[in-house]
């Protein structure tokens, strides 16, 4: 358990070091690793001449137990090694938006472009255009990261949920019905925004331009009826997604969970779902996200876990790098509870 948290931790780790301190050309500080500091700058994990699992091995030594766990949450800077607040949550759907956290126009940028709602751009039936759309959103977020007024780079979207049903409030985020159409979108957007090329494989050395982030992950178009919603939903589905290939092809680097429950466990504590099909059968390189409060529900709506930290510890077994928008994220409660499960496992 102690290794599987870990290895999430170190996956977020590689994601910030690629996203953060690479290819930024801007006059505003930098988020880590600041050259005019002289003490911090000397550390091995801001050698950008070090092969890049080297630095993130040794930024990992060097973070302490309630550091490793805040950084799977809004992450809070880390004066003594020189690193600054991180935001996970931005959005970029169809435009960068203000509506994430840590995201401004208040400054140099006053703006950034507003396409039309993805159910519209889909319907053009033009992957080149859906494409170009995705580029622009993508070194738009550049230019707003670089001019200091977004303070992280991953960007939730594309949204490709099947969209069945018309009473779903969010349609007009996806696509459409169709799986063929959404994994087809779902793979030239996430090309378009992090960077590659049209074709795909063009990354250099793997530098993102921004992080994509496919949600939601999965069987999530439910809205509130009948005395069922998105929460409590339990979907009992066989496994054949556009998400495949998207993460196949798109080489997407984030999943976002969702609220709901899959036959039978809730989505965010799902090992099954979450490590052995998206990590291991469909090859999943990159990070996962939680949906905003998708592992307190677990506590407080759909009655999985008994305590708050039980919740974020079975989230974290699962396979999940990011425990987002929980607002009670108890990390001292937590870390108990990580050390007595660590104990009992030995024990075992």
């Amino acid at each position: 358990m102690g290794h599987q948290i870990t290895e999430e931790v170190v996956t977020f780790i590689i994601f910030f070091i690629s996203v953060l301190f690479l290819r930024i050309e801007s006059a505003q500080p930098p988020f880590s690793c600041d050259e005019s500091n002289k003490v911090t700058s000397s550390f091995p994990f801001c050698n950008k001449s070090l092969p890049i699992t080297q630095r993130v091995h040794d930024l990992v030594s060097r973070l302490r137990g309630r550091e490793n766990l805040t950084l799977v949450n809004t992450a809070p800077e880390i004066p003594r090694l020189g690193i600054s607040a991180y935001q996970w949550w931005s959005e970029g759907l169809h435009g960068v938006s203000k509506s994430g956290r840590g995201t401004t126009f208040n400054g140099t940028v006053k703006a950034a472009t507003l396409f039309p709602q993805i159910i519209l751009t889909a319907s053009t039936f033009d992957e080149n255009l859906w494409y170009r759309i995705a580029q622009a959103i993508g070194r738009e977020a550049r230019a707003v990261y670089n001019a200091g007024q977004l303070k992280g780079m991953i960007l939730w979207a594309p949204n490709i949920n099947i969209f069945r049903d018309p009473r779903w409030g969010r349609g007009q985020e996806t696509p459409g019905e169709d799986p063929m159409m959404v994994g087809k979108y779902g793979v030239v957007y996430v090309r378009g925004l992090q960077g590659d090329s049209f074709e795909g494989g063009k990354l250099q050395d793997g530098h993102l331009q921004a992080s994509a982030c496919c949600k939601h992950f999965i069987a999530q178009d439910v809205g509130n009826w009948n005395n069922i919603n998105r929460f409590t939903f339990d979907a009992h589905i066989h496994m054949n997604h556009p998400s495949r290939v998207v993460w196949n092809k798109g080489k997407v680097n984030s999943i976002m969970c969702a609220y709901n429950l899959v036959n039978g466990i809730p989505n965010c504590a799902n090992f099954d779902l979450l490590t052995t099909t998206a990590r291991g059968k469909w090859g999943l390189q990159g990070y996962i996200v939680s949906d905003c409060d998708a592992v307190s529900i677990m506590h407080n709506e759909q009655g999985f876990a008994k305590e708050p930290e039980d919740a974020v510890v079975a989230s974290l077994k699962a396979g999940n790098s990011s425990i987002f928008c929980f607002y009670y994220f108890a990390v001292k409660r937590t870390i108990k509870k990580i050390n007595i499960l660590l104990v009992c496992e030995i024990e075992d």
